[in-house]
């Protein structure tokens, strides 16, 4: 086996030194034939795959690989399939964004000269713009599609394709499926149509952005708070991404006055040259905002990623310490503002709802249900919050949404999690608690003691290359054949089995139907109300598992106490499970 995948990598490589490929890449595919075995076998062993949200892989030469080649597939696949989806539209559009990584710009511009060469009409944004933005855009210009290249939050060495469909969000079932077909079908290089039209391209400015702003700044519900606490000190940094001009623009078009910014991370750099990793999730990539923070005396921390679709927020504690918050606790200030608001005026007719995804806190659907708002539960990705909003359109308002990732979205405009509209409604949240003259520590602890103590925690393993994802994949098949019976001394309930869409009751032994697409999904529901879910990540080579346990917390004084209870409680199970 190993031999006839040599074969077919060496068949792949030789093909790569046609003409039809330019010098440069002849030349790597040529140093990595006879000087790099297992670079080569990276390179060519497979093809990218569509994950969660499009392409996404290591930067270099190869069919395993992002460059213009593998985009250039992506790109001529998916224009046959839009001409046989839209043949009856007289035009077909799409719209182009991209961030700041290395290549971003070569990439925008490739894909956009393929999509003019198939007779498209192209919007390209002039610079690096938010994932947001770009689904904003497809709705507002009336596209067929959208393209943004983004490799999200991955490290510097990586890049992405992150395909959008007419209704503003990434593509699901059947189109993902669909396009992969397609691109599938193209057998060699010179069936991509290179050589764009020039005249069927048309740039996105800042005009453009004013428009975006001017919808996001719709969905403030407390603009007089927001001017009784426009010095509500921020820091914010884009960690050398998109957010850096469009945040702090909203931010003033909000009406915070006093944001300041952190100007070693204040410019596009697409080596983050101050991180490790431009995750907000990260600790380590948001060590010099916190800095500022101390020295400034700032009420919050604002951190977005490279596309800035995801935030991180740091506050500050009782003991006037700058703390990270998870997802999860970010999330829920979100949903308990803007709910608690919304109710408050009156603006609640029954009708509304909110998403989460399965691995998202339990604490959003209770906050959700005391407010009387449905909370509707999906697969992990945003994807499959932008489509229940779309079979919902016209029927129930969709109000805010989220994932633990630190990804979130408030209103129906853009149809993807938005950064740019989350930092707002954050400082919103941080200036109405300020207006009570508590902080969003205080406001934390007050959701904790009337809904319960939640506490999450995620362990990712990464497992790098062919040989990696094999592991994963062990590691999955061992959970679904041998999963524990006992969990920290309390019994597994219930199993639900996203891939084999069912639930396997262990009391009843019966079998229940789940009502979700498939996905490579375990979880494990404790008797004592933890619950565990296991998955290999869809655009990086990781396994996740999510860990939620619950407490109560009486007595806000017993916060550090009880969350400490529930912090050596995960560890023992994490130590239980062997990881």
């Amino acid at each position: 086996m190993e031999n006839s995948l040599q074969n077919l990598v060496n068949e792949r490589a030789n093909l790569w030194l046609s003409d039809s490929f330019d010098k440069e890449t002849r030349n790597q595919v040529k140093f990595l034939m006879e000087n790099d075995a297992k670079e080569l076998m990276e390179s060519f062993y497979t093809q990218l795959e569509f994950g969660t949200g499009g392409l996404r892989g290591i930067m270099g030469v190869g069919t395993n690989r992002m460059n213009i080649y593998t985009l250039g597939m992506a790109t001529q696949g998916l224009s046959n399939y839009l001409k046989k989806q839209f043949s009856h539209l007289p035009e077909i559009r799409v719209a182009i964004a991209h961030d700041t990584r290395i290549n971003s710009r070569l990439f925008a511009e490739t894909t956009a000269k393929i999509f003019s060469a198939n007779g498209f009409s192209v919007y390209l944004f002039e610079g690096p713009r938010p994932t947001p933005e770009l689904s904003y855009a497809i709705r507002k210009l009336d596209c067929q599609s959208g393209i943004v290249i983004t490799a999200s939050h991955n490290p510097k060495e990586y890049n992405g394709y992150k395909v959008y469909w007419e209704d503003g969000g990434q593509i699901i079932a059947p189109h993902d499926t669909n396009i992969i077909k397609e691109v599938n079908s193209i057998t060699s290089i010179d069936q991509i149509k290179f050589q764009g039209k020039l005249e069927n391209i048309r740039s996105l400015d800042s005009k453009f952005d004013d428009i975006y702003i001017g919808s996001l700044k719709e969905l403030s519900i407390n603009p007089a708070i927001i001017a009784s606490q426009s010095d509500l000190k921020i820091v914010y940094t884009p960690i050398h991404g998109t957010g850096k001009d469009l945040v702090p623009k909203t931010l003033a078009e909000f009406g915070f006055r006093n944001v300041n910014r952190v100007s070693e991370q204040d410019f596009f750099d697409g080596n983050f040259p101050t991180v490790i990793s431009p995750n907000p999730e990260e600790p380590a990539a948001l060590a010099l905002a916190l800095k500022k923070a101390d020295e400034i005396g700032a009420d919050i921390v604002l951190a977005t990623d490279p596309d800035a679709d995801r935030v991180g927020l740091a506050i500050r504690d009782n003991h006037g310490k700058m703390i990270l918050l998870n997802g999860n606790q970010t999330a829920s200030l979100l949903f308990y503002y803007i709910l608690s608001q919304t109710k408050g005026k009156g603006k609640l007719t029954g009708k509304e709802f909110t998403v989460k995804t399965i691995v998202t806190t339990d604490l959003l659907s209770t906050i959700s249900n005391h407010f009387g708002v449905e909370c509707i539960e999906v697969l992990t990705g945003f994807k499959y919050i932008a489509n229940i909003i779309k079979e919902n359109e016209g029927k129930k308002k969709f109000i805010v949404g989220g994932e633990e990732s630190y990804g979130y979205l408030v209103g129906d405009m853009v149809r993807d999690k938005d950064a740019v509209i989350a930092c707002a409604l954050i400082s919103e949240t941080a200036a109405w608690a300020k207006s009570k003259g508590i902080t969003l520590y205080d406001l934390l602890l007050k959701i904790y003691s009337e809904f319960g103590l939640y506490r999450e925690k995620l362990v990712s393993i990464t497992k790098k290359g062919k040989e990696g994802k094999e592991e994963i994949a062990s590691m999955m098949k061992r959970f679904r054949q041998a999963p524990p019976e006992t969990i920290d001394g309390s019994n597994v309930m219930l199993i639900h089995d996203y891939e084999k869409q069912s639930t396997y009751d262990l009391i009843s032994q019966l079998r229940y139907s789940i009502a979700l697409p498939k996905s490579d999904v375990l979880q494990l529901i404790v008797q004592d109300g933890t619950k565990i879910s296991i998955r290999p990540s869809g655009t990086e080579p990781k396994i996740k598992l999510y860990f939620g346990v619950k407490g109560n917390l009486s007595s806000i004084a017993d916060f550090e106490m009880e969350w400490n209870k529930l912090d050596q409680k995960v560890e023992r199970i994490i130590k239980e499970l062997n990881l």
